[in-house]
């Protein structure tokens, strides 16, 4: 089988023009607090050559003793991270040697790590250095920032994380986003960077929290930071955008940090009594079945979710995640 990469299948498709229709503004979901409801996975059936299944989604756990400095702190988000790729089936499975990959976590605010507004900084390291050991020829990270770059990328501790495990920051430039034809059902045609969605590989590194006008924010949002241009306009209609840019951006692995979470006064946060520590990550194939189980994190149904609902309408995976080949592990 011929393997086409994102650059060429992009390449194909990148052309100019491009506006967002006027719509309705989304309604929004309640918004609590409440743990993820455990459940048992259902059972998987071993491939045909009698090897290991291939999961769509694992849930890792912390049940070493509890973190405190920030040296425990980055042992647990590494050894998270890591045992939840390892369960999926290990970076080899996603990274090809020569790849360049496009890590992409939320570094939109300027903040430090402890308010959670941002990414982890030692999952975000930690999958840089997994893409390098399986192969990678280059491992990217950047994000289309809300507050001023040259700020949030120090100020949430990513920049320096990536620097140290051999990854390349990328700050985003204005003058290079290109309008591309998204095809979907409200982004004909946006402004998206090419840089990202060019690469072999785009890691969706989201940081599950609360949100003004969405409520929650978790996978699909995220990636709102690949694109240019007027995106408050999205807000006219977010579900129906989120699943045009979600399906424009073919994902094939999506790392939920839930290390800690941001439970009120999102997306920018800045009040420590609004984090939560949950010490979980959450990896898989599956961008929809990430989100509900994100949403639930913050206490929101999924089904009451018009982002997860409608992403699951669009067939761009299977909200009741309980149903994908999953496996739950506890880490120490």
């Amino acid at each position: 089988m011929v393997r086409h990469t994102r650059r060429e299948f992009l390449k194909r498709t990148a052309m100019a023009g491009g506006a967002l229709a006027a719509g309705p503004l989304m309604s929004t979901v309640p918004f609590g607090i409440a743990s993820a409801q455990e459940s048992a996975a259902p059972p998987v059936a071993p491939g045909r050559d009698g090897s290991a299944p291939l999961l769509q989604m694992c849930i890792a756990r912390w049940k070493g003793a509890s973190a405190a400095s920030p040296d425990e702190m980055k042992t647990l988000a590494t050894k998270l991270t890591e045992q939840a790729v390892a369960t999926l089936g290990g970076m080899n499975r996603f990274v090809k040697r020569g790849d360049v990959v496009w890590v992409k976590p939320n570094m939109a605010w300027d903040r430090a790590p402890e308010f959670a507004a941002n990414t982890n900084p030692d999952v975000v390291a930690t999958l840089v250095r997994l893409c390098l050991d399986a192969g990678a020829k280059a491992v990217k990270v950047g994000d289309k920032t809300c507050n001023e770059d040259k700020k949030s990328y120090p100020s949430s501790g990513i920049e320096a994380a990536v620097k140290a495990a051999g990854g390349e920051i990328v700050y985003i430039d204005d003058g290079r986003f290109k309008e591309m034809a998204i095809n979907g059902q409200r982004l004909d045609k946006w402004l998206v960077y090419p840089d990202i969605v060019e690469s072999d590989l785009v890691i969706n590194v989201p940081i599950a929290k609360h949100h003004s006008i969405s409520k929650v924010t978790v996978c699909m949002k995220n990636y709102m930071g690949v694109a240019g241009g007027q995106r408050g306009q999205w807000h006219q209609d977010l579900a129906t955008c989120l699943c045009d840019i979600t399906r424009f951006m073919k994902p094939r692995i999506t790392v939920v940090d839930a290390i800690r979470i941001l439970t009120g006064n999102g997306p920018t946060g800045g009040n420590i009594a609004d984090v939560k520590r949950l010490d979980t990550i959450a990896a898989g194939t599956d961008v929809v079945g990430l989100e509900a189980f994100g949403t639930e994190l913050l206490g929101c149904r999924p089904e009451e979710s018009k982002m997860v609902t409608a992403a699951q309408k669009a067939e761009l995976g299977q909200m009741d995640y309980r149903k994908s080949a999953l496996r739950e592990i506890e880490v120490a």
